[in-house]
């Protein structure tokens, strides 16, 4: 069977794009089995004989309504599915599906009836709020990276922004290409409907959140925009993490360096 990549190859840079991705998050320990996972808006990719494919699989309920994502289209891994397998075989490990008229259901299109995640809900309710706030990001990420998630574990560093300034003290460039800095989502049941709702409610503020106990969650311009930010956090999660264990806290840059860089980069906090 064709597949839907062949002769599109705007849409075949962007799935491979998320394949590369895959790839990183499986190298550097953050998808242990078939954790994590990846959703992205491919909407702006389709043409009219994609549009006119008839699905392969039955009607999907999301178990939500969400209006703005009518007609849309998503790259989606698969359920159960591997991050280290779907780097080598992204048409395999994930599928593209449409979003139903009904704005509460869809169908799968291609390559294969690969069931997509089951936290498709709480992805999609996240791309349905970027899209009525007339977001560009088309792409969100959830991850295990290790340090992030050791760091959770101390309630001290739970408390709002606590965590955002001592990765952001750690190395300039985690301020500089992390402005907005980490959310904190208290710990929740993992898929839940209170875990997609606290998500939500930390994006409004931040492209990356953590959850705590469990991971990140992060949206992007596109996938790779969106693993940056983790990566760029994770890097001063480790310098953190290795001064304590040579024995000293890190003194980190002052509140004025860090100003001082706000100003000079015309940062956003």
């Amino acid at each position: 069977m064709k597949s839907i990549l062949e002769g599109r190859p705007a849409l075949k840079d962007e799935v491979y794009k998320i394949a590369e991705v895959a790839g990183y998050l499986w190298q550097n320990g953050w998808a242990e089995r078939n954790g994590g996972n990846i959703t992205v808006n491919v909407t702006d990719l389709v043409d009219d004989e994609i549009k006119a494919l008839a699905p392969i699989s039955d009607v999907k309920h999301i178990g939500v309504t969400l209006p703005a994502l009518k007609g849309c289209y998503f790259y989606c891994k698969g359920t159960g599915k591997r991050m280290r397998d779907l780097a080598r075989w992204p048409m395999d490990n994930g599928s593209i599906i449409r979003i139903l008229d009904d704005c509460e259901s869809y169908v799968i299109i291609a390559d294969n009836p690969v069931m997509p995640t089951s936290e498709l809900p709480s992805h999609l309710t996240v791309h349905a709020h970027l899209i009525e706030t007339g977001s560009p990001y088309k792409a969100t990420v959830h991850t295990h990276p290790i340090e992030l998630v050791a760091m959770s574990h101390n309630r001290e560093f739970l408390a709002k922004d606590v965590l955002t300034n001592i990765l952001w003290s750690m190395i300039p460039e985690t301020k500089a290409f992390c402005p907005l800095g980490l959310g904190v989502v208290p710990y929740e049941l993992p898929g839940s409907n209170m875990l997609a709702d606290s998500t939500l409610k930390e994006l409004e503020d931040y492209d990356v959140v953590l959850w705590e106990k469990h991971g990140v969650f992060a949206k992007g311009l596109d996938v790779m925009d969106a693993f940056d930010q983790i990566d760029v956090l994770s890097k001063s999660a480790k310098i953190y993490i290795n001064a304590k264990c040579m024995g000293f806290t890190p003194e980190g840059m002052s509140q004025e360096q860090m100003a001082e860089m706000t100003k000079a980069f015309n940062l956003p906090r």
